[in-house]
């Protein structure tokens, strides 16, 4: 039998939260706030974790390249990462405030949510360093990683990286539906689903329709730089976009970009240098979505949103996310760190803002990848090369 995917199972564990919520039986509410309450805990404990696994090794793993080509590659990576980034808090700002009650979410967690659900116990679970410490070793192991020679750090590291991605997928992941089941669950039972519910299905449209537009873009740009036709450029990648969204991992899906690019005309040695290290790096429909999200919690939460508050958040996510596409639900796991300092979400919105993303990660997956194959195309003409007319036929105005 077909094993159930991540996403199906959260569609299940949201409604039959719904429906326990309805139920009104408030033992099993208390019984499910109470694993939420361990599991959130655990989820803090483990987030420095995550940082050093996934930032340390990923930064260590850009020193062995190319050179110049490496430079390249990672600069276009990050830049296509920020410049989708704020694609997300423009469009955010203009489009989210049209249909969000702004500060509705806040004023219900306000006036029920304390006084009513309450875990049967807590058990405390402290992180072994702050969120920012561990972002500092993390720099500090990675960097000194690409400056010495021995190999000793470096495979330590890629154990411990080991470590932390079976920490995710093995307890992490399999445990989420339940998280989210007990989150819908309280959320019903005092009256907030249907604002929540409202949320999920706006953003997601709104969503879903950034990512055709910044990979639009992308493939516009790589076609006047390389003189092709942006739209067969396009039409060549969709193997890629669906086997992500099957996926939900760039590294998982890097043999079929590998081939959908060099159908595309690109140079064989640029294709396999430039699309396993791009998923990696390359991460602009993973921030689209998790800018969007963040901002359509804080608007919930009446929390202050400016540019200020978001562009540095944009560019740590850039950073902290480096080799969490190859894990489906890395990249919000390498950035709940980022929630909780930089934007001061609580462990609840931290809790919502990972349903939220969750629900559509295999898309924001997708659009990774089928960027990654614009990318492979601007560095071929920047190397000098042209594409192969003979895999990819018709300039830009054909």
């Amino acid at each position: 039998m077909k094993k159930i995917g991540l996403l199906p199972k959260l569609v299940i564990a949201i409604i039959v939260g719904i429906l326990l919520g309805n139920l009104e039986i408030k033992p099993v509410i208390k019984l499910l706030a109470t694993f939420n309450s361990l599991f959130g805990n655990f989820l803090g404990f483990a987030i420095p974790l995550i940082i050093i696994g996934f930032v340390a090794s990923g930064i260590g793993d850009l020193g062995k390249g190319a050179g110049k080509l490496l430079t390249i590659t990672a600069g276009l990576a990050y830049g296509s990462t920020i410049f989708a980034g704020l694609a997300a808090y423009f469009t955010s700002s203009l489009v989210l405030p049209l249909f969000l009650d702004v500060g509705s979410l806040s004023q219900q967690f306000a006036g029920t949510k304390d006084s009513v659900i309450q875990a049967f116990f807590k058990i405390e679970m402290p992180p072994i360093m702050g969120v920012m410490t561990a972002l500092l070793i993390a720099f500090t192991l990675g960097l000194g990683i690409t400056m010495i020679k021995g190999d000793t750090l470096k495979n330590a590291i890629t154990d411990f990286q080991a470590i932390v991605e079976k920490l995710i997928t093995r307890i992490i992941i399999p445990l989420l539906p339940l998280h989210i089941l007990g989150i819908f669950a309280s959320m019903t039972y005092e009256g907030q689903v249907v604002t929540i519910i409202s949320v999920f299905a706006r953003v997601f449209i709104m969503i879903i329709s950034l990512h055709f537009i910044v990979i639009g873009l992308q493939y516009l740009i790589a076609g006047i730089i390389a003189g092709v036709n942006p739209f067969k450029l396009i039409k060549n990648m969709i193997p890629a976009y669906f086997t992500a969204i099957g996926t939900q991992s760039s590294a998982a899906t890097i043999p079929v970009t590998v081939q959908q690019t060099k159908l595309n005309g690109v140079d064989d040695g640029i294709t396999e240098f430039v699309i396993p290290l791009c998923a990696t790096i390359h991460l602009s429909g993973s921030t689209i979505t998790l800018v969007s999200c963040a901002m359509a919690v804080m608007l919930l939460n009446g929390m202050s949103i400016s540019i200020a508050v978001i562009f540095p958040f944009i560019m740590m996510l850039g950073v902290t996310m480096v080799a969490a596409p190859g894990v489906p639900g890395g990249a919000i796991m390498a950035a709940l760190g980022l929630l909780e300092t930089m934007l001061g979400f609580s462990p609840p919105f931290i809790s919502l803002m990972m349903a939220l993303y969750l629900a559509q990660d295999s898309f924001g997956t997708a659009c990774n990848v089928t960027g990654d194959g614009a990318i492979a195309i601007i560095v071929n003409k920047i190397s000098g090369k042209q594409l192969d007319n003979s895999l990819n036929s018709g300039n830009i105005y054909g």
